[in-house]
């Protein structure tokens, strides 16, 4: 019998955040790109389930790096 397991509690799983309108809006100007310019990420991703996330949405991934400490990188749902 499988019980509820919530990935995003694993160590291994980066952090996933849900970006406001207004994030999105600053990411898409600093980096002057559209949301299609984004990879993308499936809103039934089981690292993303708990957030809700809807078509249009962007997450935004924190990963932790040898090098550099933290990467940042965005995916749109």
């Amino acid at each position: 019998m499988a019980k509820n397991i919530d990935p995003s509690k694993h160590d291994l799983v980066p952090k996933h955040t849900l970006l406001s309108d207004k994030e999105k809006e600053e990411l898409f100007a600093r980096y002057r790109i559209t949301f299609f310019d984004l990879p993308r990420i499936e809103k039934t991703d089981p690292a993303i389930t708990h957030l809700n996330a809807k078509s249009g949405d962007v997450i935004k991934i924190i990963r932790k790096s040898k090098t550099a400490g933290e990467a940042v990188y965005y995916r749109g749902v």
